[in-house]
């Protein structure tokens, strides 16, 4: 028998915009286009072209590369933007998400503090994902520690396989965080996994995202798993590049990303030549 070749699988690769920070979202697109990356994600945060349909719609058509999902703005920091009423930031990121062409929203458990929220979360979230062909991806998060203190900071719960769902988003450097396996996981999310946010992490107290194979999570081997399932979402990049000392060395660390993707998912499926 010949030797094997490889055949890549249709899971696209995206870039984060939240990988360039502290630099812009425009930055984002053009690193994505210049190294090679498949698409973007949009991370809606305080920067205000991430809000801007028709900002993003542009740098889209200038730099020829799609955005391919969404990322509601969940985080403590964005608080205020699209609104302070969450439901209305899952229909604004909804509606970004359908008119850019994106497959994804991603959405975060809500804080406990958001007692209303958190209680029609898991219905809400049914509920809008009946009136689109758009995934919301709902993403595994980790308790907050500090020193030997544990604070269970979301609900219904960070881990959200507990709860029913009918699109995840899985977090390595999330995983590594609340000292949880990923793989098993990964198996309890079986063909719900709708899409995969992914990094490193060495289980630090702090959500690291470092660039794949610098920490201790199984990033090859979920990869692999992901080519051999014949998984059909999106591979997003999303790692923490705010220490890099320059540009150059950022755009490093998303090409090395990049390259470590495409190598894992290329490899679990070699199949013989006839």
């Amino acid at each position: 028998m010949a030797d094997p070749v490889v055949r890549i699988p249709d899971a696209k690769v995206a870039l984060s915009t939240a990988s360039v920070y502290p630099e812009s979202t425009a930055t984002a697109f053009e690193i994505a286009a210049r190294l090679g990356y498949d698409g973007v994600e949009v991370m809606v945060w305080t920067d205000p072209v991430s809000q801007d349909i028709e900002a993003l719609r542009r740098l889209s058509d200038y730099h020829q590369i799609p955005i391919l999902a969404v990322h509601a703005p969940c985080l403590l920091i964005t608080q205020r933007v699209w609104s302070t009423d969450p439901w209305v930031k899952l229909q604004r990121a909804r509606a970004a998400a359908e008119k850019l062409g994106a497959s994804t929203v991603v959405v975060h458990p809500p804080f406990r503090w958001q007692r209303q929220y958190a209680r029609d979360f898991v219905s809400g979230v049914w509920r809008m994902a009946n009136e689109t062909d758009v995934r919301f991806a709902v993403e595994n998060m980790y308790p907050w520690r500090y020193r030997d203190r544990e604070m269970l900071a979301y609900a219904p719960g960070w881990d959200v396989t507990k709860d029913d769902y009918r699109h995840f988003t899985i977090d390595l450097s999330h995983a590594a965080t609340a000292r949880t396996d990923a793989l098993q996981m990964l198996d309890r999310m079986g063909d719900r996994l709708g899409h995969v946010h992914l990094a490193d992490g060495a289980g630090s107290n702090k959500d690291e995202h470092l660039v794949p194979g610098r920490g201790t999570q199984p990033c090859a081997e979920l990869l692999e798993r992901l080519a051999l399932s014949g998984f059909d979402g999106h591979v997003v990049i999303e790692v923490n590049t705010r220490r890099a000392m320059s540009s150059a060395e950022r755009e490093a660390d998303l090409a090395e990303a990049l390259a470590f993707t495409r190598l894992h998912l290329a490899s679990a499926v070699k199949v013989p030549r006839r």
